[in-house]
């Protein structure tokens, strides 16, 4: 079951929407098989576009913490804009904390925030940079993403397998050459 709809979304609206677009490629949706795939084709897409609300959990940083905090292989699934398919790939999100430290589990929370809606990885990218950045004024902040973009593998060029890397590098991560290896080399599998 997907998280619940806001009400500006209308599932039956997109059905028959969905229904409509089919129909206008040439296919059946009267057939056994494909009676409900309206209503599956939109309840998927509402479940794509629509983030999980959480509340940000942050901490006193009391032991004075201030070597690199590094989370990996964070899972990204969003929808190119441009023609709304799929991408996914992983992210990684690190930072030099200043006064506060975020709770673990927030770092995967703010990357589906931003990508649950129609998105280019570099605007997602710069986005949980900014983000991290301006709730937890840390000393630095990374995020590299590395994504397979089925726009690019299922159409056009047909390229499947090819992976996408973007990063946003602010504060001591962009600036301090020796924090910044540190980083991109704890990304790196």
């Amino acid at each position: 079951m997907f998280p619940a709809v806001d009400d500006s979304v209308s599932l039956d609206a997109a059905e028959d929407a969905a229904r409509a677009f089919l129909e206008a490629l040439g296919i059946d949706c009267d057939s056994p098989g494909t009676e409900r795939s309206p209503r599956r084709m939109a309840e998927a897409y509402a479940e794509m576009l629509a983030p999980r609300p959480f509340e940000m959990t942050t901490f006193p940083n009391d032991e004075g913490y201030d070597e690199l905090v590094v989370v990996r292989s964070i899972p990204v699934q969003s929808i190119c804009e441009h023609h709304l398919l799929p991408f996914f790939g992983v992210a990684h999100v690190g930072y030099l904390p200043g006064r506060r430290i975020l709770g673990l589990s927030k770092f995967a929370r703010v990357v589906e925030m931003f990508a649950r809606r129609p998105q280019v990885q570099e605007r997602l990218t710069r986005q949980v940079a900014d983000w991290i950045e301006m709730r937890l004024a840390p000393r630095g902040v990374g995020v590299v993403i590395e994504a397979e973009h089925l726009c690019m593998s299922l159409r056009g060029v047909r390229a499947g397998g090819t992976v996408t890397t973007t990063s946003a590098l602010s504060g001591l991560l962009r600036d301090s050459p020796a924090t910044r290896a540190e980083f991109l080399s704890a990304v790196r599998p």
